[in-house]
């Protein structure tokens, strides 16, 4: 993705994994081949001809408002087991080399704001250094919804243990509430389901608004079927009031909407008694 300037403030991305390890059908376990097909004219610009099915990436936006450098999500990391998901098992990939690439070091990292404590997207957090994991971004806060990490600590998942706990235990981690405004451009809202304290982040700027929307939809196809929730959500009825409430609110709007898996940003559109999301230029 090229970077994106909106107002006073610019939004670029580093992908770590172009492609998903679940077909659609897999991941949005209510769909079908025949419906997704029905869709297939709008959905081209999203597709992903190398697999045959829609496209998927997982990644960190990186946000540099007039105060701070922001990282939304993580990704998966280097040198973390991941038993049974060969892509992402004790991976040696070049996140590092490429978040340099895109202008941010480590330590110019301002704060990293989690949508919620997912393996795919808290990884980076940190990295294996000397036989310990330490958070990657040594100067940053990292901010968590307090709800989100109530849940998750309490829970033997690998990736808490080497990915969230060791923020916890450096001091870098902020918990707080669901609407937390973290500057003046950026604040979390509660969008619950996928996980019990999933937040978006949205985005104010002088020329217009954004919303990074984390896991609340994982394929682009979620706009016109907002009732398929994903094989990894938390409330799956709950997921779906959440995506079906958001849609609505976002047709037509301008805002621009960026989700951690949909391999282009882009804006919710009314199509007839339906929706669909069409590419930003």
């Amino acid at each position: 993705m090229t970077t994106l300037t909106l107002g006073e403030v610019t939004v670029s991305r580093v992908i770590e994994l172009d492609r998903s390890s679940f077909p659609t059908t897999q991941m949005l376990p209510d769909s079908t081949a025949e419906a997704i097909a029905r869709h297939r004219e709008w959905l081209t610009p999203f597709w992903d001809d190398r697999v045959g099915d829609l496209g998927s990436r997982i990644g960190t936006y990186i946000v540099r408002t007039p105060q701070s450098t922001v990282l939304i999500d993580t990704g998966v990391g280097n040198d973390k087991r991941r038993d049974g998901r060969p892509a992402w098992h004790l991976r040696r990939g070049a996140f590092l080399d490429d978040l340099a690439a895109a202008g941010v070091t480590p330590a110019e990292v301002d704060a990293v704001l989690c949508t919620h404590l997912h393996v795919d997207h808290v990884g980076w957090n940190t990295r294996l250094v000397d036989g310990r994991w330490v958070p990657t971004f040594p100067r940053a806060k990292y901010v968590f919804a307090g709800e989100e990490w109530e849940f998750w600590r309490h829970e033997k998942d690998d990736c808490i243990a080497d990915s969230v706990v060791p923020v916890v235990e450096a001091g870098r981690a902020v918990l707080v509430n669901h609407d937390y405004a973290v500057d003046p451009w950026l604040t979390f809202e509660p969008s619950p389901g996928h996980t019990p304290g999933h937040v978006c982040v949205r985005l104010r700027t002088g020329a217009g608004e954004a919303v990074f929307a984390g896991d609340l939809m994982h394929r682009t196809v979620q706009v016109a079927e907002p009732q398929w929730s994903s094989q990894f959500c938390y409330d799956p009825t709950k997921a779906r009031e959440t995506r079906r409430a958001f849609v609505e609110r976002h047709a037509d709007s301008g805002v621009l909407i960026l989700p951690a898996h949909f391999p282009r940003p882009g804006y919710i559109v009314r199509h007839g008694s339906g929706h669909r999301f069409t590419p930003a230029s």
